[in-house]
């Protein structure tokens, strides 16, 4: 077989890493929600540049491929804020729910890379969220297996 055709590895050379998913959602973001985004992009500039002082070539093409995904978002943001006169669930607003069993649980309605359940923040794709916008207090959800009661509602900055 020729040397042609054979492939040595190069320590110079790195393989193109496949973009993140942006995904097909609209990107509606909380004015925090930005403001992540904009931390984001800075930690990884600052971790890139210190890859490149390295020589870290596969450290780099990773933060260069985040950092694509990341300024993509920030280029797709689009900042919501809940009407603060409006009695109704919806983007940003902060809802707590009260289960069969009497648990509470509250939750921030935000955008998808801000969803953290275990935060209380709750993607607007997610099917909880989908299933409160639009309601009221009072009104019952599905909620995972069982439904839930809206017992509190509140708009956020």
């Amino acid at each position: 077989m020729s040397v042609a055709f054979v492939k040595e590895p190069n320590d110079s050379q790195v393989e193109v890493l496949p973009d993140r998913e942006l995904g097909e959602h609209q990107n509606i973001v909380t004015a925090r929600g930005l403001e992540l985004i904009d931390k984001e992009i800075s930690v990884l500039e600052a971790s890139l540049e210190e890859a490149r002082q390295a020589d870290d070539k596969i450290a780099a093409a990773t933060i260069n491929r985040d950092l694509r995904y990341w300024r993509a978002r920030h280029a797709t943001a689009e900042v919501a804020a809940p009407d603060h006169d409006a009695d109704i669930v919806q983007f940003g607003s902060r809802v707590t729910i009260e289960r069969p069993d009497g648990r509470r649980q509250s939750f921030r309605i935000v955008g998808i890379d801000e969803g953290d359940p275990a935060e209380g923040l709750l993607s607007y794709v997610a099917p909880l969220a989908r299933s409160l916008i639009g309601k009221q207090v009072g009104d019952v959800v599905k909620a995972g297996a069982d439904d839930a009661e809206i017992v509190e509602m509140s708009h956020e900055a």
